[in-house]
């Protein structure tokens, strides 16, 4: 049950507006939960098969990121009016209390408003080239950095119609997979060989980590495939709000980069 085209993101669009509350907080929590209920049963449909898992990830990504963009075009009134408005009201991804430490510790009694608000801009600044934005850059880079960031924030914040699918595929659907599960004791080994690695060092234990390394090691994968998930995957975990200093990401980049540079 997800939206894979138009037609199917405004039925969905339809199913969220049946309630009788007509409140925009209302709306933005049913949208949430929907959001959430989708990403959570798209988790129940991962293969079993490490390898696998990357090839089921990307398109299923790509199609839930097309049917949230649907809704969020379909549902602009929202962030024209509830989002722009809980912005203002400092309820947005970035908050005033997140950069408030930061800009006391330079602030002086002579500072004026609207040098503090100048901090707090550059603040917002340091935070979207976090990801992947350049001052000066277009302002397609900039929706898209700041986009990130809002998938990146909180689910108590208040983002756009699309960032808040993207943050929902972020918490329900990549961070179990990413969560590296807890060991009950530590498993005790009989005559341990000096040098030779310990119960599980040989496989990461995160179930995405796991796929990555199959996807980059693999050998029968041909390399124009194995470039194309990696670099298809890398874009979807940077989209739901997958920060850039993440180990994955970062193996993930690796990868990719002489491709890109080379391109």
């Amino acid at each position: 049950m997800y939206f894979t085209a138009q037609s199917e993101a405004s039925n969905a669009t339809a199913r969220i507006l049946e309630s009788n509350s007509t409140s925009g907080t209302d709306l933005y929590a049913r949208l949430d939960r929907y959001f959430a209920d989708i990403a959570r049963e798209l988790l129940l449909g991962t293969p079993n098969d490490d390898f696998e898992l990357v090839h089921y990830i990307v398109p299923c990504f790509n199609r839930y990121s097309a049917g949230a963009q649907s809704v969020n075009r379909l549902l602009s009134y929202v962030n024209r009016h509830y989002v722009k408005r809980a912005v203002d009201e400092d309820k947005g991804w970035l908050r005033l209390s997140d950069v408030l430490q930061t800009v006391a510790k330079t602030a002086t009694p002579d500072d004026t408003r609207q040098k503090i608000s100048s901090r707090l801009k550059e603040k917002r600044m340091d935070e979207l080239k976090r990801w992947g934005y350049e001052e000066g850059g277009s302002s397609e880079l900039l929706a898209a950095a700041e986009a990130s960031a809002e998938a990146a924030s909180p689910p108590d914040r208040i983002v756009s119609v699309v960032s808040l699918a993207h943050r929902r595929f972020r918490t329900e659907f990549f961070e179990p997979l990413l969560a590296i599960p807890k060991m009950k004791g530590k498993p005790k080994v009989k005559h341990k060989v000096p040098g030779a690695p310990g119960p599980g060092k040989s496989r990461p234990k995160g179930r995405l980590a796991r796929g990555v390394k199959d996807l980059l090691e693999r050998k029968e994968l041909d390399e124009q495939n194995r470039l194309y998930l990696a670099t298809s995957l890398a874009n979807s975990l940077g989209a739901a709000g997958i920060r850039a200093d993440h180990p994955l990401r970062r193996k993930l980049d690796k990868f990719v980069a002489p491709a890109a540079q080379a391109g």
